[in-house]
């Protein structure tokens, strides 16, 4: 692996990063001559290296055309005047893949679904390049474009984030004169209406599925429409409603950022990477965002950075299906070689003219530069907090990529307790059905349970201190199939319904204070059995080499300024535990080397019993003092939470 060669930092204009207009443009430019490299002789097909993927070569090859044409359309948009030949190649390549009879055609969209996601990307290119790459279109070129995108009018999709590719195309279409739908825009926006939830985020579909579709779907697609519609009156009222859901969703989401630039390390399609950048990048776009410019820069610079530093591209300018690098266990069945390409929304800010306050302003620091940090993160469920190592850690007790009550297998990028900007989650080998990292299970008979369809409790943040919880009966399962593979954890032929796990948690600065009570459920599964053993685990650590430092506590080197722990410490009712660390190999994209701290005990039913799990470094650990239905902590850092556990968990 080349890394690749960057310009001089500018610590003056970008304290934080170093990292300027010309950076990012260097690494779009390393993307686009890769493209050039992997092009087919009209430049329809961009056929990147690698096993193909879940719908063949032919969408491969539209998808390393149409992913890297959203990244030209950007630099054409941002620098018309240096980029004509790249205009010219993409509107050659353009031309010949539209071409129904040509030797270069694509796959239509009303035959190949995952041309309708393509085709998305085609109509956001063109419309930003009205003047450039359309422009160079002669009129079968044009006519065949319009025939192509208008195979998706009418056409079905998924009920998630799809549904603003068709509201995409459809705009495009309705602005050149082609066929379109006013049905299907209804149809669509009153759908995606149905995804809103609070404080700006919306789940990808009806079920709990926050990650970060949520930036780069969910909040980008609509100020890009917002563009593509202008000042129809129509839209209005939609227009103003998005511009402040997405400052809303990025009060939130800029915490989830760390101070490395590191996105969390959760959810699916984790190989796009810097697309993290893309709802900062659009925030810069619409010119109407309360955040500063400067700001958005650092999320957006910063991230593109964490890439680039890590090799992704490299000097290539390749992007393979992986994290940092090569790692194909975290592609999707849908994933393949072109797939990592929809990054380019990350580098959406290009699209801007150089003299734009956004790459003028001074960088200003991230929350998590800002001093550590406590929040609370109401629609996915997360208690979030941010440490002076730079890590961002969430607690999750709201998002399963299920509907509650559905217990169906648990998805590991869904479904923990834990994600971090530091760590990842077990993908890989047998960890992923008995499930360790970030989890509370039930030990019957050698399998641990899951914990998907549990119900959300109460959650609050009270003087740095984050509490929440959640409840619903764990679940062993048989036969379990893996289906399409969109990120959750398949369907099991048969589900064993077991006893109810409470947990709650108290969050503060690197520590959790997980408590854990088990209660008999219904019917006779769910009766506690005796032999039953409650197992929690703490954070898994990946890095090339992971040092255990006692019965259930192991250190690495992954943060700033030194090693990072993760330890699990008895506090409550595990008089006689046992404790242990699991060591796996190749099991997460970042590192060789992964292991996770566990505790067990044998379950005491209806009686709490309480951990702390730490992932950073710490002086000393949290003390519980529980009497009756009234708890107390004892921070390291001299401080108390006082709190009832009954009342973060749900009702009934």
């Amino acid at each position: 692996m080349t890394p690749l060669a960057l310009p001089p930092e500018d610590r003056a204009l970008s304290p934080h990063t170093g990292w300027t207009r010309a950076h990012l443009t260097t690494v779009a430019d390393a993307i686009l001559d890769g493209a050039a490299r992997h092009a087919s002789p009209a430049g329809a097909g961009i056929r990147y290296p690698g096993a193909p993927g879940g719908f063949g070569s032919a969408v491969d090859a539209l998808e390393g055309f149409s992913r890297t044409f959203l990244l030209a359309a950007f630099r054409i948009a941002g620098d018309p005047l240096g980029t004509v030949p790249l205009a010219e190649r993409y509107a050659r390549g353009l031309a010949a893949g539209v071409d129904p009879d040509g030797a270069e055609r694509w796959p239509r969209p009303d035959e190949v679904d995952q041309a309708k996601v393509e085709a998305a990307a085609l109509a956001l290119g063109l419309h930003l390049t009205r003047d450039t790459v359309w422009a160079r279109l002669d009129d079968t070129a044009r006519t065949h474009t319009v025939d192509y995108l208008a195979a998706f009018v009418g056409g079905g999709y998924p009920p998630n984030n799809w549904a603003w590719f068709r509201v995409l195309v459809e705009q495009f279409l309705e602005s050149v004169g082609g066929p379109y739908s006013a049905t299907d825009r209804a149809t669509d926006l009153a759908l995606l209406d149905g995804f809103e939830r609070e404080s700006g985020w919306s789940a990808d579909g009806a079920a709990r599925s926050f990650d970060h579709y949520a930036g780069w779907a969910l909040s980008f697609y609509p100020l890009l429409w917002a563009d593509m519609v202008g000042g129809d009156p129509r839209h209005t009222d939609r227009i103003v409603r998005s511009r402040a859901r997405l400052d809303a969703f990025l009060d939130d989401a800029l915490h989830l950022v760390g101070a490395d630039g590191g996105p969390l390390l959760q959810g699916r399609s984790l190989t796009y990477r810097f697309a993290s950048a893309a709802a900062a990048g659009v925030a810069a776009f619409s010119g109407t965002s309360r955040h500063d410019p400067g700001l958005l820069r650092r999320a957006v610079g910063g991230q593109v950075r964490h890439f680039a530093d890590r090799g992704a591209p490299d000097a290539s300018g390749v992007l393979p299906l992986g994290w940092h690098g090569a790692w194909r266990p975290l592609a999707q069945d849908y994933s393949g070689p072109g797939s990592p390409y929809w990054a380019a929304k990350g580098l959406l800010p290009l699209a801007l003219p150089a003299a734009h306050p956004f790459w003028t302003a001074v960088e200003q620091p991230l929350p998590i530069e800002r001093g550590p940090f406590t929040r609370v993160l109401i629609a996915p469920g997360w208690l979030a907090t941010g440490t002076a190592d730079g890590i961002v850690r969430v607690v999750n007790h709201g998002t399963d990529h299920r509907k509650p009550g559905s217990h169906q297998p648990d998805a590991p990028l869904y479904a923990k307790l834990g994600y971090s900007t530091a760590t990842a989650p077990v993908l890989a080998g047998p960890g992923v059905r008995d499930g360790l990292d970030g989890t509370v299970a039930v030990v019957r008979g050698g399998r641990a349970s899951h914990r998907s369809g549990f119900l959300t409790g109460r959650l609050r943040e009270t003087d740095r201190t984050a509490l929440g919880g959640s409840s619903g009966p764990v679940h062993w399962h048989d036969g379990i199939r893996a289906e399409f593979d969109v990120g959750g954890g398949g369907t099991a032929a048969e589900t064993t319904i077991g006893p109810v796990v409470d947990v709650v948690s108290v969050v503060r600065g690197p520590w959790e204070v997980r408590l854990v009570r088990v209660r008999p459920g219904a019917g006779a599964e769910g009766a506690i059995r005796d032999g039953d053993v409650v197992r929690i685990g703490g954070w898994a650590l990946s890095a090339r080499t992971v040092v255990e430092t006692g019965p259930a506590a192991v250190t690495a080197t992954l943060a700033l300024g030194g090693g990072t722990h993760s330890r699990v410490v008895g506090l409550l009712g595990l008089d006689g535990a046992t404790a242990g660390v699991r060591r796996e190999r190749d099991v997460t994209p970042l590192g060789p080397e992964t292991a996770t701290p566990w505790l067990s005990a044998g379950v005491r039913p209806d009686t709490w019993i309480a951990v702390g799990v730490l992932l950073g470094s710490s002086p000393g650990a949290p003390r519980l003092d529980l009497r009756q239905d009234d708890g107390t902590v004892s921070w390291p850092d001299g401080d108390t939470t006082t709190f009832r556990p009954e009342e973060f968990l749900p009702r009934g």
